[in-house]
This record gives structure tokens, sequence and C-alpha cells, in this order.
């Protein structure tokens, strides 16, 4: 699975839908509409998601793993 950081994987959340509701610190809070769930990315610098966070947002957001 290719890494991305919380600056790439929030633009490819923007890119899919999800609008920035709010920044907290480091974290930047994403919702979409008609969808209950919101995703909280750490943006720190340009360092990479886990893998088991980043397959996490995947599933929230139904994005798969060949469009990253």
């Amino acid at each position: 699975m290719k890494s991305l950081s919380g600056k790439e994987f929030a633009t490819l959340l923007e890119k899919k839908g999800w609008k920035l509701k709010r920044v907290l610190g480091s974290h930047h809070v994403y919702f979409k509409e008609g969808n209950p769930l919101r995703i909280s990315v750490p943006i720190h610098g340009n360092k990479s998601l886990r893998i088991g966070l980043l397959k996490h947002f995947m599933r929230i957001s139904g994005i798969k793993e060949d469009e990253l």
C-alpha cells in the first residue's frame, strides 16, 4: 500500500467532496454532506500516516487503494 502524508490525504479528501470544517491544532476535521461521520486528519509536516490509520480513513471516506 502506498504511504501518504496527512497533507496528501487531506487533498485527496477534498477532491472526493469532503469539506474542511475546522482546524484543531494540527488536526484538520473534514465532513461530507449526508454522512454523519467526521474525519480528523493529523497534519504533521510531511510525516506519513500510519498504515492502520490510513486504512481506517479510507474505509470511512470510501476511497479505494487504487485511488491513492
